[in-house]
């Protein structure tokens, strides 16, 4: 695996697990009605899933110039990694928004 390839592939899991971690602090910090707390963890883990997004976007640019990649266990995992943070996020904002509401 060419190491640019790695190097985006690591940052889609780094990302996307930085993402899904502030997301469930989020959680945590609106269960204790910090939701000033909660808001910034939500900002910090969009930051996370945008910084994710650009290592994907690299990777989807290459195999759109025709330089395909071998798709291998760690690119999946990757992936898996970054759509269960994205819908974990977008979890979190409901589950504080009921939170709030209570």
């Amino acid at each position: 695996m060419e190491d640019k390839n790695l190097e985006a592939i690591m940052g889609l899991i780094m990302y996307g697990g930085n993402a899904k971690s502030d997301a469930m602090e989020a959680i945590a910090a609106a269960k204790q009605g910090e939701f000033k707390i909660a808001d910034q963890k939500i900002k910090d883990a969009e930051h996370s899933l945008v910084e994710a997004h650009h290592s994907q976007t690299g990777l989807l640019t290459q195999e759109a110039q025709g330089n395909s990649m071998t798709v291998s266990l760690l690119a999946v995992h990757s992936q898996d990694h970054l759509m269960t943070a994205i819908a974990f996020t977008d979890l979190a904002k409901e589950i504080i928004d009921i939170y709030q509401r209570l």
